[in-house]
């Protein structure tokens, strides 16, 4: 087949926005190189001096060549940051800064065993000198025997669990099935392999909702196929959008067309849903590259792939990192696609976050891992400068899922929907992860516009303050560079509140200096939502 780069048709989208609702873990810590296996010792830091720093200048190719490298060099790096001698270290990404400052990140094994929360990032200098290393979980990682007391379930692993507290041998079980609203289910539990007790569980699904027609005309990238046309994106690293035809399991038939013009811009006509998949693919890979410089999802220049019309009258769309992919319902009229811009931002960035960070699905890390995806899906909708559908700080503000006109959520002021936290609060972890990203919004939405009244896009925003400081933003160009930055170089899957100001401090001060007035910026916006 041949790429059809030139041949660009017109189509009116059926979208959507809205991401729907699921609770625990340490926050990361930054350790200073130990000078022998288990000899790490570990301090908290609220930022780094250091040179400013471009963000992920890598391609494909360099990327591959650093993990490939890193990984041969392993065994060293355990023994230079004071690891165990049963452990081991996988690599997982390398980020490589303009400053030659690199960012490599691991999972680690115990005995042969994988440990869950044991991930950990390291930073060396150009010359190769570490400089600090941030793990999941300081503690050490050792257990007194790798064989369990406990009959092993059908379908369990053996793991090390080390996402909170003292390492414990464990059984990793999953369990699927289906959630209430009809979302596939894919549930991991965690249970103690002495006592039997569940020591965590988290969904591996993740979810949005919403519905509405709203960018207009588009362009699209299709690929000649023989005398007719596909919706393969030979522009963007081979992207392909599938009709699954209300079903429920599989791939789908890929989409295809006779004269390259697709869909309607109606919920009566098929291809519209697939036009907005394909377009909002097509726009978040165009912002990862253009903002982030990073191609694709996991960064290696492959493309993910949508499914369209999942299900019978299904409301919600969803992001499932085995297949990585995207799947969109039709919502409740089965003609209102959840296929809308920032939906599709949203569910591709929970693919990010799960090749970087792997922010788990739960607590304060789970509400971090569903702020991302908004604030990512936000900034493809401001990227995308459409007329119809212009850049907001509301999350689900076509898709009148309320029945009244107000939209799913609000970055200026979160609580505005309801549910939602403005602050942070000892008890935050414990709220639904769509409502605790609340405190993340609300920081990425005063780091970018600042505090009180304003106007943006002729959108209307009034953001307060937990203390009644006022907060300048800095702008959203920079805020999210930030966000990005901390993301793919500091954060952990256990990351909390916490820790993600630590994150995004660091980061600030990587890429604008530490007496900037951006990581001041960031500070203020941090304690403006009760992160201190």
């Amino acid at each position: 087949m041949t790429p059809h780069m030139n041949t660009r048709r017109a189509a009116a989208l059926a979208a959507v926005a809205a991401m729907v609702v699921v609770g625990v873990q340490s926050g990361a810590a930054t350790a200073a190189p130990g000078n022998a296996r288990d000899g790490a010792s570990v301090t908290r830091t609220s930022g780094t001096s250091g040179a400013r720093t471009a963000i992920d200048p890598n391609t494909a190719s360099e990327r591959t060549a650093a993990i490939k490298s890193a990984q041969s060099e392993a065994s060293s790096t355990a023994d230079a940051i004071g690891l165990g001698i049963q452990e081991k270290l996988i690599v997982r990404d390398v980020i490589k800064d303009a400053d030659g400052t690199v960012h490599t990140r691991y999972e680690r094994t115990y005995a042969g065993l994988p440990v869950l929360g044991g991930d950990l990032v390291t930073h060396t200098t150009r010359s190769g000198k570490l400089k600090s290393v941030t793990k999941a979980n300081t503690a050490r990682i050792t257990v007194s025997s790798t064989t369990p007391k406990m009959k092993t379930a059908a379908g369990a692993r053996r793991v090390i669990w080390a996402g909170s507290g003292k390492p414990v041998l464990a059984f990793e079980t999953v369990r699927t099935g289906v959630q209430k609203d009809g979302t596939p289910s894919r549930r991991h539990v965690i249970t103690d392999a002495a006592t039997g007790r569940t020591l965590h569980s988290y969904e591996a699904i993740e979810t949005g909702v919403g519905n509405s027609q709203y960018s207009g005309k588009v362009t699209l990238s299709t690929t000649a196929s023989g005398s007719g046309f596909e919706l393969t994106d030979g522009d963007r690293g081979g992207h392909k959008t599938y009709d699954v035809n209300q079903g429920e399991s599989g791939t789908g038939a890929l989409v295809t067309d006779d004269d390259d013009t697709w869909g309607d811009g109606t919920g009566g006509d098929r291809q519209t849903a697939a036009v907005d998949a394909h377009y909002g693919a097509a726009m978040t890979w165009d912002f990862y590259k253009s903002a982030l410089g990073r191609s694709g999802i996991a960064g290696d220049g492959k493309a993910a792939y949508s499914r369209v019309h999942y299900g019978n009258a299904y409301v919600n769309a969803f992001w499932d990192d085995s297949c990585f992919c995207m799947t969109y319902g039709d919502g409740a009229d089965n003609k209102s696609a959840l296929t809308g811009l920032d939906v599709a931002g949203h569910e591709m960035s929970h693919g990010l976050t799960a090749a970087t960070a792997n922010l788990d699905y739960a607590g304060e890390s789970g509400g971090l891992n569903e702020a991302t995806s908004d604030i990512l899906g936000t900034s493809v909708e401001f990227f995308a400068d459409s007329s119809s559908d212009v850049g907001d700080y509301l999350i689900g503000e076509k898709i009148d899922i309320n029945g009244d006109g107000t939209p799913l959520r609000y970055m200026d002021k979160p609580s505005k929907d309801g549910g939602s936290a403005d602050y942070w609060s000892a008890g935050v972890g414990d709220l639904d992860v769509h409502y605790s990203s609340g405190v993340a919004n609300h920081f990425f939405y005063l780091l970018s516009e600042g505090s009180g009244p304003k106007t943006v896009n002729g959108v209307a925003y009034d953001s307060p303050t937990a203390d009644g400081s006022t907060v300048t933003g800095i702008g959203r160009d920079k805020a999210v560079q930030i966000w990005y930055k901390a993301l793919s170089a500091y954060m952990t899957s256990s990351t909390d509140y916490a820790a993600a100001r630590t994150a995004t401090e660091k980061a600030a001060t990587d890429l604008y200096g530490a007496d900037s007035p951006e990581l001041a910026a960031v500070d203020a916006a941090w304690s403006g939502v009760n992160v201190k």
